[in-house]
């Protein structure tokens, strides 16, 4: 029961923070592939990004379970699933931001645009605010990275404390 339970615990961490670490990448392919057309290669992104951020919500409510049933069945003390508790819920806080904040944002300053960004003159307040938006998707894609990296830290720690 131990070693099911961890495993899916780490499955859960591994599935988040994978997408995580290759998004960038497959965004960087599709851009460079798709050069010409940036508003083609950024709807796919867009899409790709609700995606993780599905697949984020879901491994993390899969992730918070185990980490409650591991404590409850002294798999791990309940003192040291406390701080990778609250991460999961500070990852998935900033990934429902994204998506339902940042995301939505920028589809309302392309369409507001003309609906390709890239068409629109660099002066223009909503390609301004599109910018300004991504930069900000950017930084909490990073910083739900790290809280996952930390959180990654945290688990393998209490796999060190005695019960």
């Amino acid at each position: 029961m131990k070693t099911l339970l961890r495993t899916l615990l780490y499955l859960a961490l591994i599935v988040w923070l994978g997408a995580e670490i290759f998004f960038p990448i497959v965004a960087a392919i599709t851009f460079t592939t798709l050069q010409p057309d940036t508003h083609t290669a950024g709807t796919i992104v867009g899409q790709l990004l609700r995606i993780l951020h599905g697949m984020g919500l879901v491994s993390g409510m899969i992730a918070l379970a185990l980490l409650a049933l591991a404590a409850a069945c002294g798999i791990y003390k309940p003192c040291t699933v406390l701080a990778p508790m609250g991460l999961i819920l500070l990852m998935a806080a900033f990934t429902l931001y994204s998506q339902f904040g940042i995301i939505p944002a920028m589809e309302r300053d392309r369409i507001a645009a003309g609906g390709v960004i890239n068409a629109a003159d660099a002066a223009n307040p909503s390609r301004i605010d599109f910018n300004k938006l991504h930069s900000r998707s950017e930084d909490v894609e990073g910083m739900i990275l790290l809280l996952g990296l930390a959180t990654v830290a945290l688990v393998a720690r209490a796999e060190t404390v005695k019960n």
